[in-house]
């Protein structure tokens, strides 16, 4: 029974956490069609529901282990979201739900777009950076060209994402 409970409470926090995540991608991608008090209104609300679901995340991590690794992964993306270490909601949507093909897949539409000068150089390279924290994140092996990528563009905001995770780590350890 708990097992099942267990299953249906994950299913309806990463519910949440896709609608939240969903909620700052439409916001991102709607950018242009909303006047800046709109935008940046519906953005504070979202930032705060977020926020609200974060305190939500700790409450339920501090109770239920069995939850811990799921549920510590979605408060990361949260945190990161939040902090706005990562600034594509796409991005973010992926490390939480723990897909690191659709992050990788996402990452090689970014360099197209950037070859093809759809994207400036400054935001492709943000996101794709984003792709690879994000993967980094979710324990997969970079590339050499990863690796190599991450060390040159590395930003103060995705060495703070890693000092929140090494403090989630020490806490759980």
């Amino acid at each position: 029974m708990e097992a099942s409970a267990d299953a249906k409470l994950l299913a309806n926090v990463q519910d949440q956490m896709t609608r939240l995540l969903s909620q700052l991608q439409d916001l991102d991608e709607l950018r242009d069609e909303l006047d800046d008090e709109e935008y940046e209104e519906t953005k504070a609300d979202t930032l705060e529901q977020l926020k609200e679901f974060e305190k939500s995340l700790k409450t339920m991590a501090a109770g239920k282990t069995t939850l811990m690794t799921d549920l510590s992964r979605m408060k990361l993306a949260v945190q990161a979201a939040i902090s706005e270490a990562f600034k594509a909601p796409e991005v973010i949507k992926l490390f939480a739900l723990k897909q690191p093909t659709q992050l990788r897949e996402h990452m090689d539409q970014i360099k197209r777009d950037k070859m093809l000068g759809k994207k400036p150089a400054e935001k492709s390279n943000s996101e794709i950076l984003e792709c690879i924290m994000a993967l980094k994140k979710l324990g997969e092996s970079l590339t050499p060209e990863e690796t190599q990528f991450l060390q040159e563009n590395q930003t103060r905001a995705m060495s703070m994402f890693e000092e929140v995770d090494e403090d989630e780590e020490a806490k759980v350890g």
